[in-house]
């Protein structure tokens, strides 16, 4: 399909009347494990699902066409997609990765360097002198994940190919929190994007999945290889499931991100926050980056609340949210990073990064933002005793400051009583 049209019109338009067996506009779901040759000296196309699968290809090409990428690769989850760009590496060989990644990522990468697969560098790749300094070790991989897993730091996408030029390293970004609706991270010079199309792409929470994109067909290629030998491509019906939710993906993130953007405005005048990470604030350090390589800020965001607010109880509070790990599906999710997405990580690790167990990361879904917010308050409301603090649950160790009171105390909650962001 032509590339000039726009993007929102190719992924209406994926597999769209492409049946030559029974004119279905739908695409066909395939599900055979093998297909037959008509030669034993002629392979056909297909010959094992494993090595490829019509319904698989078209998820393929679809977020190839998104992503601007020569190749894909759909794998069985989020966590197979990232495990499968350390193949190009080898024993002795550095991968650079960032200190504050999703947990999965960091249990990974230090599982694989204690295995002695390769070497790990963490890096606070928002700090241009420590990122510059890495790369003088010759590193052969970075991994970039921007917005960072949850603290939504932005990474200088171009600064760092520029820094990779020098090494040749390979660029691998993890484009799950904003997807290609809202970033594109192999037209700002990346070689490789890897997703969960868990979350965003597929959009209705019953799907696990991941993908790898290559901008280079040659490395696509490479990357196809040992998917097929280790086995963690995706599976067909997974693969028709998630192209149907990425046909809704632009209207889906358009919705989403106006609402996070709304609670956000509201949540910035009270007292009992002690600090709201999102790309969309003025006052957030990445947000003129952000601005220059992003498309939105995406309806992700995180709050480090106050001393007297108890988090656990903030999130016994809930009824619209719901507790859950993942992100980007249809429905608003909340979850206590330090005892949920990034239990994983060893305190010290969480500490290195500044995940904080007063940390609460939301994803806003399609509810209305009135409802959500409203929500959100009544159960801040309950959560905000004096000298409650962490004690709602036996989750954290007693904190010594708990017994503070928030400060500001109550005010009325709105999605226009804020001053507009940025």
């Amino acid at each position: 399909m032509s590339h000039d049209l726009h993007a929102e019109t190719r992924i209406a338009c994926a597999g769209i009347s492409t049946d030559t067996a029974h004119n279905s506009v739908s695409p066909p779901l395939h599900l055979s494990a093998n297909y037959y040759w008509n030669d034993p000296c002629e392979k056909p196309q297909y010959d094992y699902a494993r090595s490829g699968n019509p319904t698989r290809s078209q998820l393929e090409e679809a977020l190839a066409s998104l992503e601007g990428a020569a190749k894909g690769v759909i794998t069985a989850s989020g966590m197979a997609a990232v495990d499968l760009v350390f193949n190009l590496v080898k024993p002795g060989d550095l991968v650079l990765a960032p200190h504050d990644c999703y947990g999965g990522t960091h249990r990974l990468l230090t599982a694989r360097a204690k295995c002695g697969h390769f070497n790990v560098a963490w890096v606070d790749q928002t700090d241009p002198v420590a990122f510059k300094a890495a790369f003088v070790r010759g590193p052969k991989l970075v991994l970039i994940e921007t917005p960072s897993n949850p603290l939504l730091r932005i990474t200088d996408i171009r600064a760092v190919v520029a820094l990779a030029k020098d090494c040749g390293a390979i660029i691998v970004a993890d484009n799950t929190f904003l997807s290609p609706a809202l970033q594109r991270p192999l037209e700002l010079g990346c070689d490789i994007v890897v997703h969960s199309t868990t979350k965003f792409i597929n959009g209705h929470s019953d799907v696990v999945g991941g993908a790898v994109l290559a901008r280079e067909a040659k490395l696509g290629e490479e990357l196809a290889w040992w998917a097929n030998c280790t086995g963690v491509t995706g599976a067909p019906f997974d693969s028709f499931m998630t192209l149907r939710g990425l046909r809704t993906l632009f209207p889906r993130i358009e919705r989403q991100q106006m609402t996070a953007r709304e609670i956000v405005e509201g949540l910035v005048q009270d007292g009992r926050v002690a600090k709201i990470f999102f790309p969309g604030l003025a006052s957030h350090p990445g947000h003129e980056i952000a601005k220059a390589q992003q498309m939105g800020f995406g309806s992700m965001f995180s709050v480090e609340f106050a001393a007297g607010v108890d988090v656990l109880e903030l999130l016994r509070r809930l009824k619209i949210f719901t507790i859950a790990e993942s992100l980007g599906g249809f429905e608003s999710l909340v979850c206590v990073p330090a005892v949920m997405t990034h239990a994983s990580m060893t305190p010290e690790a969480r500490a290195i990064a500044g995940i904080s167990d007063r940390l609460v990361r939301f994803s806003i879904g399609l509810e209305h933002g009135e409802d959500l917010a409203r929500d959100l308050f009544q159960a801040l409301e309950h959560a905000s005793v004096s000298g409650r603090g962490l004690r709602g649950g036996s989750c954290f160790e007693e904190n010594e400051d708990a017994h503070l009171a928030a400060p500001g105390g109550s005010q009325e909650f709105s999605l226009k009583s804020a001053p507009p962001l940025a």
